[in-house]
């Protein structure tokens, strides 16, 4: 059996929409058909009412369930609301900030990794790993674990000045072992995909893989910023792989760009 997932991230919806991009990621994700769509936050561009109502009514028109988390242009952009209320246009589309979903091949959890008092950096809260902890460990056997939240964990291959979340290595590690195979992200508007022992260097045999992937924005690009495309992920997932594909917007049509695999469960390291 293979799970799919689509991740789309930094819709920024009040921005630039463009209804050419909305049919086309429409008529992928119908063909791809997913389990799941996950929404790894910056769905709006300025938190508001309306803008938040259209990022939902196009997230639910794809058809599969969304699994959504809010990014730090989701809450309001003045003071005092960005403080005193700032996930209520979220929570009034998404009930919550840090969602489940779970089924006999995949659980999903959200992490709410928006900090309202700073405007770019995130964190990730002991207590919130240990909810996610938890909801991790009743996943059925053979099903995919995945972790989402906004902020990134690993940087694309050319400079962005955002920094990712808060004691990266801590948080990363604590859902490493706490059983997580897919940790996603958005944030920077550039692809990045690796996976741990790509950049960790572990000393035992047999310590437990996971892929970090940071989806490509789905939003309209920023002036002048080289190194940013319209984009998104799809995963499948069986028994042994976890396969990322990358889509990018061309005139025309989103266009697969690179296909990598992993495997899946504990890596044996070799010896000397």
């Amino acid at each position: 059996m293979i799970a799919r997932v689509v991740h789309v991230s930094d819709l920024h919806v009040g921005s630039h929409e463009d209804p050419a991009v909305e049919r086309g990621i429409a008529e992928l994700v119908e063909r791809v058909a997913p389990e799941l769509v996950v929404a790894s936050g910056d769905l709006t561009h300025r938190g508001r009412r309306e803008q938040h109502e259209r990022a939902a009514r196009f997230l639910e028109s794809l058809g599969p369930p969304v699994l959504a988390v809010p990014g730090n242009h989701d809450i309001p952009w003045a003071l005092p609301a960005r403080v005193t209320h700032p996930w209520r246009e979220f929570e009034r589309q998404w009930e919550t900030t840090e969602p489940l979903y779970a089924s006999p091949a995949i659980v999903a959890v959200g992490l709410n990794s928006v900090r309202p008092w700073r405007y770019q950096s995130g964190g990730i809260r002991d207590t919130q790993l240990a909810r996610a902890l938890e909801q991790l460990g009743a996943a059925p056997p053979g099903a995919v674990r995945v972790v989402a939240m906004h902020h990134h964990m690993i940087g694309a291959p050319w400079r962005s000045r955002k920094r990712p979340v808060a004691r990266r290595n801590h948080v990363l590690a604590r859902l490493v072992d706490g059983g997580a195979e897919l940790v996603l992200g958005g944030h920077i508007h550039q692809a990045a995909v690796s996976e741990r022992h790509e950049f960790e260097v572990l000393e035992q045999e047999g310590r437990p893989g996971v892929v970090v992937s940071i989806a490509p924005g789905l939003g309209q690009p920023r002036p002048n910023r080289r190194g940013e495309a319209r984009g998104f992920h799809v995963y499948s997932v069986d028994e042994s792989t976890i396969e990322v594909e990358t889509y990018v917007w061309e005139p025309g049509g989103f266009r697969a760009t690179a296909t990598r695999r992993f495997s899946r469960g504990p890596r044996l390291v070799p010896g000397p």
